[in-house]
């Protein structure tokens, strides 16, 4: 069949392109890699700053990487020119602009629905990743001021008062960067910063310190409005509020339980995939690599191994 892939990869994060590099030197000769984006690592594009540090050790987790793909400190745009290298195979068709709304096991074969048509595949890996849909807070945000709530720093124009809301990486390297022409403010629920790696913790309490911003600990939100000039006023359970120009969410991101579903994958009583120790679903011959398997997140050199792990899984059952 024309459309018969040896494997099809939806998502195209480190775990999908290690993927598709691993199953090149496997031996597979058809090779179809889907992403949603118009290019390849939408999550560094989209949430790393520019020349932000990627490193191999990812908040202390120190990885030994056993497959065929090598990975090794960088920077935003060394680490997107080293993947972009990596998916230039020909055996590797890629569909950018392309959503998959469901893949499902037609006898031994996988079809996968995308918004480009149907394709038919003999494995299929899931890789889409976490941050594709990040978390939102409880209350409501108003329709009114959606245009300045944000889940990334690309919309700020400069010059504003600036809310970022979280406490790990992402929103400790968000706040600081954002110091360099707007007034910012990091909320965090906690007393402390628990879960940043120590170049962060380093650069927070420099920047607290030296009050270049403010680290307001065990704060919690009740609700934001609209101040009624395009503002957000953001309401504390203090009792107090403060008005911003904007505010930036940095929660996470969150597993797509309704994805999974529609592809029959069992998930357990929190919603989150079963899947075995060579990160196959309880779909025979679909698997899962990369963040969505972490319950709070995973580096990319694991998600690496997590290809490397699959591939000689399904080469092996051959």
């Amino acid at each position: 069949m024309e459309n018969l892939y040896d494997i099809a990869i939806v998502g195209g994060g480190p775990g999908g392109i290690a993927s598709a590099v691993e199953a090149s030197i496997f031996g597979m000769e058809k090779i179809l890699f889907i992403e949603k984006g118009d290019n390849h690592s939408q999550t560094i594009r989209q949430y790393y700053k520019d020349s932000k540090r990627v490193d191999k050790d990812w908040q202390g987790q120190e990885v030994n990487i056993k497959g065929n793909v090598e990975f090794f400190d960088g920077t935003k745009e060394s680490t997107l020119d080293y993947f972009e290298t990596l998916l230039d195979d020909e055996s590797i068709d890629t569909l950018f602009n392309t959503e998959v709304s469901g893949v499902n096991k037609d006898g031994d074969q996988f079809v996968v629905a995308t918004s480009s048509g149907e394709y038919r595949a003999k494995n299929v890996i899931i890789a889409i990743g976490r941050m594709g849909k990040p978390n939102k807070p409880s209350y409501k945000i108003p329709r009114t001021i959606k245009s300045v709530i944000n889940f990334n720093p690309h919309d700020c124009r400069g010059h504003e008062k600036i809310l970022v809301v979280g406490g790990g990486d992402t929103a400790v390297e968000y706040a600081c960067h954002l110091t360099k022409d707007n007034v910012v403010t990091l909320s965090y629920r906690k007393d402390e910063f628990a879960r940043i790696n120590d170049i962060n913790r380093e650069m927070i309490t420099k920047y607290d310190q030296e009050e270049i911003l403010r680290v307001r600990y065990s704060t919690n939100i009740d609700s934001i409005e609209n101040n009624h000039e395009g503002k957000v006023k953001v309401n504390y359970s203090n009792g107090f509020y403060t008005v911003y120009d904007r505010v930036i969410y940095a929660l996470g991101g969150t597993t797509p339980v309704d994805f999974l579903r529609s592809c029959n994958i069992d998930l357990d009583e929190d919603g989150q995939p079963i899947f075995s120790d060579t990160h196959e679903t309880s779909v025979e011959g679909l698997y899962m690599v990369g963040d969505i398997v972490f319950d709070s997140g995973g580096s990319i050199a694991m998600a690496i191994n997590h290809a490397h792990d699959v591939l000689s899984d399904i080469v092996g059952e051959k």
